[in-house]
C-alpha cells in the first residue's frame, strides 16, 4: 500500500493548543517536548505509524545500565519496545513507562518475549545507578541504556529522535521526541506508537509481531 505524508500534531501542555504540519513518508519522529504529546493518524493492520521499510532505525551502540555494551542484535527473537527519554521528565516519560508496564501485564506470558529499551537523552544527570533504580520502579524487566554525549547524539541521530537541553533557571530540562518504536523479532523497524496511544493498542502491535501476523 502506497504511503501518503503523515501529518503530525504537537499539543503543548501549558495551552493545549494543537499545531500540526506534513511530514515526509518515511519520517515518522515526532518533535516534541518532555510535557508535549505528539499525535497522527493510524494505518491499517497496525494501531500505531506503519514504517516497515524505513531507511533509518538500523539499531544502536551504547551501553546498559551494569555497564555492559548493546546493540539491537542482543536482542533478537524478542520484540523490542525503544524509548527516548530522561528520568526527570515529569509526566511524559513516566507515563510511557507505566504504559508500558501496563502492557506487559496484558501480554502475560508473552511479556518474557518483548523487551523495553529506555534510552536516556540526559547522560548528564542519568547515572546507571539512577537508570537501574528508575528502571525498576516500572518493571524489572525493563533495561535502560546509556552511553556518552556523542553515543547519545548517533544513536538518537540513527532514529530521527530529536531533543535537545532547555534552561530552566539555575537548571535545565529536555526536550525530545515521545514516540514508541517496535522492532519484529528479527530486528526489523515497523512501527512508531504515539504517545497518546493506550495500553490496548501497544499491545495488539506487539502481539502482530509476536505472531508474525504483520508480515
Amino acid at each position: 500500500m502506497p504511503r501518503s505524508p503523515l501529518k503530525k500534531l504537537t499539543v503543548s501542555a501549558g495551552r493545549r493548543r494543537a499545531l500540526s504540519w506534513l511530514l515526509l513518508p518515511a519520517v515518522a519522529a515526532a518533535l516534541t517536548a518532555c510535557d508535549r504529546l505528539a499525535g497522527s493518524s493510524g494505518s491499517p493492520g497496525f494501531k500505531g505509524i506503519d514504517i516497515t521499510g524505513a531507511p533509518y532505525g538500523h539499531g544502536f551502540s551504547l551501553t546498559d545500565f551494569n555497564g555492559q555494551p548493546r546493540t539491537l542484535a542482543d536482542f533478537q527473537g524478542k520484540v523490542v519496545m525503544l524509548y527516548f527519554g530522561f528520568v526527570q521528565c515529569p509526566d511524559v516519560c513516566p507515563t510511557a513507562l507505566s504504559r508500558a508496564a501496563a502492557v506487559m501485564d496484558q501480554l502475560g506470558p508473552q511479556a518474557s518475549e518483548v523487551q523495553l529499551l529506555f534510552v536516556t537523552v540526559d547522560p548528564e544527570r542519568d547515572t546507571p545507578e539512577l537508570l537501574r533504580e528508575y528502571m525498576a520502579a516500572f518493571d524489572p524487566s525493563f533495561m535502560a541504556l546509556t552511553g556518552t554525549d556523542e553515543d547519545i547524539k548517533l544513536a538518537a541521530e540513527a532514529f530521527r529522535v530529536y531533543y535537545k537541553k532547555i534552561p530552566t533557571g539555575s537548571s535545565y530540562t529536555m526536550d525530545h521526541t515521545a514516540l514508541t518504536y517496535l522492532f519484529d523479532r528479527q530486528g526489523r523497524l515497523r512501527v512508531a506508537l504515539r504517545h497518546e496511544q493506550d495500553a490496548d493498542d501497544y499491545a495488539a502491535d506487539i502481539r502482530a509481531l509476536l505472531a508474525g501476523d504483520a508480515g
